[in-house]
């Protein structure tokens, strides 16, 4: 197609004549336009690197913030490690103390600590201080772990404190009867001689004399299993379950002041000395049995008597003499 040709009307010569472009036309429209776009082109890229190197108000605003948050982080981060501390105390005296003492298996590290999962910090990541705060978070969840295993710990503890509490009131710790109302220590634990038949036979407890009447007293906390004379030999007896494998045995009484099934403690009044049953004279024959086997009584006296005293019973108990029954 060929370029479309303009005319104009030349008045002087009477003729149509053909227009020809200028040639300042035809070229100065598209430089304008490449000049024009070169300073619009130019005014974007200022306006981008200002952005980029000079900070607007809220960029500076932004920058302040971000700074705040690391110092804060840098505090937060000393007082973790400072809790840390105490925990970590904490659990030795745990494991090496408590525990211990109440020979309870000691909890390791691991298990105090717990294995983080970090699928769990998923939603922190991708951000320019996202191993700051990931890192916080994991000390943070750590000493969380370690305080509800603590906790749990404590709690155990203190059952087992509860249980050697009520072990240490049942164990059997004094005399049946009273220093003062004793007329003597006749016989000791051994192989005593058999005041019937002259038999030297073995002898499962000691034997204290007193006027009958005398009180008899809960050697350690426990329930009355029986007080009858049900038991051959023993005439009137009272036997008290102290549990933790510790049983007593009360015999030859005058009478009762508890029944079966009773709740006792120790140092409440469960008889009277008598002379009933096998027996020589008016006395109480006592036993202390641990895991079903009869033991030495005189192992038990500490809760009431003085160490002269122990030591002048002792002698007494060792002797080889004849038995009240």
């Amino acid at each position: 197609m060929s370029k479309k040709v303009k005319y104009y009307y030349d008045p002087e010569s009477l003729a149509y004549r053909i227009i020809s472009p200028q040639k300042r036309k035809k070229y100065g429209y598209p430089a304008l336009f490449l000049l024009a776009s070169a300073l619009f082109g130019f005014l974007c890229f200022v306006i981008l690197m200002s952005t980029t190197y000079f900070e607007t108000p809220k960029v500076k605003t932004q920058a302040r913030e971000i700074e705040n948050l690391k110092l804060n982080y840098a505090i937060l981060n000393k007082k973790i490690a400072a809790i840390d501390q105490v925990v970590s105390d904490l659990e030795d005296r745990d494991n090496n103390l408590y525990r211990v003492y109440f020979n309870a298996d000691t909890i390791s590290k691991e298990k105090r600590r717990g294995i983080i999962d970090k699928k769990r910090y998923q939603e922190l990541e991708g951000f320019d201080n996202s191993e700051l705060v990931i890192n916080t978070s994991g000390k943070v969840d750590k000493i969380a772990n370690a305080l509800v295993i603590q906790s749990k710990s404590l709690d155990e503890i203190l059952k087992l404190a509860k249980a050697k509490e009520k072990l240490l009131g049942s164990i059997p710790a004094i005399q049946p009867v009273k220093n003062e109302d004793l007329k003597r220590m006749a016989s000791g634990f051994g192989y005593r001689s058999d005041p019937f038949t002259k038999a030297r036979k073995m002898h499962q407890g000691m034997d204290f004399t007193a006027v009958t009447g005398t009180p008899i007293y809960a050697t350690g906390d426990g329930i009355v299993k029986n007080a009858d004379d049900s038991k051959s030999g023993y005439g009137n007896h009272i036997e008290i379950n102290h549990g933790f494998g510790y049983l007593t045995l009360y015999g030859h009484l005058s009478k009762y002041n508890v029944r079966a099934g009773k709740s006792v403690k120790r140092g409440d009044v469960i008889g009277f000395v008598g002379n009933t049953g096998r027996s020589q004279g008016p006395h109480c024959h006592y036993e202390v049995h641990k895991d079903g086997k009869a033991v030495n009584p005189l192992n038990f006296y500490y809760g009431n008597i003085s160490a002269a005293e122990y030591v002048a019973i002792s002698k007494i108990a060792n002797q080889e003499n004849q038995s009240l029954d």
